[in-house]
């Protein structure tokens, strides 16, 4: 069922859910060579006014290099032109997703290769991550609960995934499609009791800020009550702040000002001082997905054919911490919410990808590279 039409069931356990809940400085990107000799630039971004308070500026943001990239690949084997265009896409830091697609035998170990490969040797190097796996979730997670081994399971690769990372910088991304944690059966609360237990676990450790997924400003039509409704619950106490826009393709200034009002509204709760980070990884033709009317899948929505085209999908705004920049056209309002409020623009969806997901889509990867209209740091 497509999440348009979830909506007024999601509505309802809005309702429910917040009703118990009340009750109860700027920084530049700049290429770097590649520590290994791969003969390829690495992004960095390097502080260029003090900033003491966000935790992702003033330090190179890693890029990992290999196979566990599905665009990695097809960009060494690329030549020319096309290698120019992937260039955009696979030399750009990005929060790589895991899920329990990787045992919790394995899941530690591969998290720690991960992160070593994307340091490059400089343990000061941030590296980001997604984590998606919480089971059942999406469409499932509106029909039952967790299982109590479903439930263990969650908890023991959490804790194997946090020792993977152990002190290394870390932005980290968590369950992304958070709304979906409110059409739990019953309005039962313990999808979000394990999103946040992942939050306290991974904000024990002693580098990684915690980004727990909110939605984004079309799915939640700009209300931040319903944002409270996911964050209250799932950790957000513990957490830096949230992450918008994960898997949607809203543009950046909607989603700056609908997290501003979320930060306020935290802040109105008790919870003061919250950050978010918006993904930009889709959204350089920005549309809501309720009005979206393409041919595809909305996870697969239709990529731009041409520069200039709009209402369909391209890469935003490369990652950064630079989020004022007046590159990114934000109005003086927003600009100043985001200077105020945002970590960073994260690269969190992938486009690139079907479905969002797997395999690499050449077409999907060169059509979103060379449609976008924001200048990339990362091609040579």
């Amino acid at each position: 069922m497509n999440r348009w039409a979830r909506a007024r069931r999601l509505g309802l356990a809005l309702v429910v859910v917040l009703a118990s809940l009340l009750a109860g400085a700027a920084v530049a990107v700049e290429p770097a060579r590649d520590a290994r000799g791969a003969g390829t630039d690495r992004s960095d971004v390097v502080r260029r006014t003090p900033d003491g308070e966000n935790p992702l500026a003033g330090r190179r943001w890693g890029v990992y290099q290999g196979s566990g990239d599905q665009a990695w690949d097809p960009f060494v084997r690329a030549r020319g032109k096309k290698k120019a265009l992937l260039a955009r896409i696979a030399l750009a830091p990005k929060a790589k997703w895991y899920g329990m697609w990787i045992p919790k035998s394995q899941i530690q170990a591969k998290v720690a290769d991960h992160v070593r490969n994307a340091q490059a040797g400089d343990p000061e190097t941030l590296v980001q991550l997604t984590v998606f796996a919480l089971k059942p979730w999406e469409d499932e997670a509106c029909k039952r609960l967790p299982t109590a081994k479903e439930q263990r399971t969650y908890k023991t690769w959490i804790d194997r995934f946090a020792a993977g990372v152990g002190s290394a910088h870390v932005a980290l991304v968590l369950q992304p499609d958070g709304p979906f944690a409110l059409c739990a059966p019953g309005g039962s609360t313990l999808p979000s009791s394990l999103v946040g237990y992942a939050a306290r676990v991974f904000a024990a450790l002693p580098n990684t800020s915690v980004y727990i997924d909110a939605g984004a400003s079309d799915w939640l039509r700009n209300d931040p009550a319903k944002a409270l409704q996911i964050l209250l619950p799932a950790g957000i106490d513990v957490a830096r702040g949230f992450a918008l826009n994960s898997t949607h393709y809203a543009s950046t200034s909607a989603e700056v000002a609908y997290g501003a009002s979320v930060v306020q509204a935290l802040a109105a709760a008790g919870l003061p001082g919250k950050h978010f980070v918006v993904n930009t990884a889709a959204n350089g033709a920005p549309f809501n997905g309720y009005e979206y009317r393409g041919k595809g899948h909305f996870d697969n929505a239709d990529t731009c054919r041409a520069p200039g085209q709009t209402a369909c999908v391209t890469l935003g705004i490369p990652p950064t911490a630079d989020v004022a920049n007046p590159a990114w056209g934000l109005s003086a309002t927003d600009a100043a919410s985001a200077a105020a409020y945002v970590d960073g623009y994260l690269w969190i969806g992938r486009p690139w990808l079907r479905m969002q997901a797997d395999p690499f889509d050449m077409r999907r990867a060169l059509a979103v590279a060379r449609t976008t209209p924001f200048t990339s740091p990362y091609a040579p």
